[in-house]
């Protein structure tokens, strides 16, 4: 695809930076000259259950070795919340597939310093089941720095032999369609109309489905914009303006189910069937653009591309589509 925002390129805030040289080698027992991002973390009290999952998993030998990573290494305390979160007593009551993957969710690959962090996704090294590819993680600058809305960091700049370490609050679970439209402050009025209490149908559960069917998903997601826009559109003072069955069919016709439809696939003149029944077309604009047809003829630029959950990928729109 070309001349698309590609959401998963990115890339971060300044925070606070934590100073590793020869006149200050303690920092909760972190140093930095010669030690690789395993060492660090076997240094520090907080993060000996961080260790035991590398080892564990084999990650160890990994992030011992030379490269370039980013860790967000979470806390002893941010383990256990995960483990009770889940109904585990300890690690070995978690797959070691599952573990892995729940690891590669905290490491980017390359060193990406809190200077270069701001509003936007990244990739990890984790992989999605729905298309073995490497999932999207949503970084927020806006109130300090938080990881998909649900881990924030409380020690930044760590910098080890082969990257760099920011330890976080919360272990980072695997994503799904759910998890970015709420982490995505661009997509706060589509939570709103997912949400709506009056709803027949449980659109959280299904972009938050696990399981096939109906995944994988492939969500065109209007951003903030596309609603106001339609409610102009419609001669509409808000959301609760918009009768339910009219709602919930826009909403359905937004989500493909059993495909996940990444943007390197997308070929001029593809239809697809969405979740309601009703069909959409694609075309690339005279610019190299992707462009949504719908039912009625109006048409909706995709804006950004490739948001990857565990189970479905997301492509931002500028236009609410209508059945």
């Amino acid at each position: 695809m070309k001349n698309y925002l590609r959401i998963s390129t990115i890339i971060f805030l300044s925070f606070f930076v934590i100073s590793c040289d020869s006149d200050d080698n303690d920092n909760d027992g972190l140093c930095c000259a010669g030690s690789s991002i395993v060492d660090l973390a076997s240094q520090t009290e907080s993060l000996s259950t961080l260790v035991s999952a590398l080892e564990a998993t084999g990650l160890d030998q990994t992030l011992s070795a030379s490269g370039s990573y980013t860790v967000l290494a979470p806390t002893n305390d941010a383990f256990n919340a995960f483990l009770t979160s889940i109904n585990a007593s300890a690690l070995e009551d978690i797959p070691v597939d599952v573990l892995t993957n729940v690891l590669l969710n905290h490491v980017i690959l390359g060193e990406v310093p809190s200077t270069s962090l701001t509003n936007g996704y990244a990739t990890t090294l984790a992989t999605s089941s729905a298309s073995s590819t490497n999932m999207s993680i949503y970084v927020n600058t806006d109130n300090g720095v938080s990881f998909n809305g649900v881990s924030s960091v409380l020690t930044a700049d760590v910098v080890a032999s082969n990257g760099v370490v920011h330890i976080v609050d919360a272990v980072i679970g695997l994503p799904t369609v759910v998890t970015f439209a709420l982490a995505d402050p661009n997509f706060e009025v589509l939570v709103q109309a997912l949400t709506r209490e009056d709803l027949t149908m449980d659109f959280v559960g299904l972009l938050n489905s696990s399981t096939s069917p109906p995944t994988p998903l492939t969500v065109f997601a209007p951003v903030n914009s596309a609603f106001v826009n339609l409610l102009d559109e419609l001669g509409l003072t808000g959301l609760n303006d918009v009768d339910e069955p009219t709602l919930s069919a826009v909403l359905t016709y937004h989500v493909v189910t059993g495909a996940n439809q990444l943007s390197i696939n997308l070929s001029d003149g593809m239809e697809f069937t969405t979740a309601g029944g009703g069909s959409l077309s694609f075309n690339f604009g005279d610019n190299g653009e992707g462009i949504l047809t719908d039912n009625n003829g109006r048409t909706s630029n995709i804006v950004a591309v490739d948001v990857q959950a565990n189970n479905g990928i997301i492509h931002a729109i500028d236009t609410v589509v209508l059945p």
